[in-house]
């Protein structure tokens, strides 16, 4: 729902004051987006998932580390699945997007990320 012209003029305002009361705030603001967030948490979320596939794996050594390490795992993998229902969420265009859409943008931008550092 768009906003009304009187909506958009007291953004705009409290835009202005926020950065003349604090840049520094404002241009961190502006420079990290809702998505880059995200997604920064889903990659702390597969580290974690791996981190408790490794522990998983060392159940010869204790079965109390691979109990650990499972509960790692699922508690990675709901963090995960939490976020990308976040961002399926607040990425709205029209009506729900599914759980691939959302992978496959995620990929296109990292693999979109590589080829202009390569360049």
């Amino acid at each position: 729902m768009p906003l009304s012209e009187h909506e958009q003029k007291i953004l705009e305002d409290i835009e202005r004051s926020l950065q003349k009361e604090d840049p520094r705030f404002a241009q961190q603001v502006t420079r990290h987006s809702l998505f880059s967030l995200m997604s920064q948490r889903i990659r702390i979320g597969v580290l974690g998932f791996i981190a408790g596939f490794v522990m998983l794996m060392l159940f010869m050594v204790s079965l109390w580390i691979a109990l650990a390490g499972f509960g790692v795992m699922l508690f990675s993998a709901l963090f995960v699945y939490q976020q990308l229902r976040r961002i399926g969420s607040d990425r709205r265009a029209g009506g729900k997007l599914s759980m691939s859409d959302i992978l496959g943008r995620m990929g296109q931008r990292f693999r979109g990320d590589r080829r202009g550092d390569q360049g």
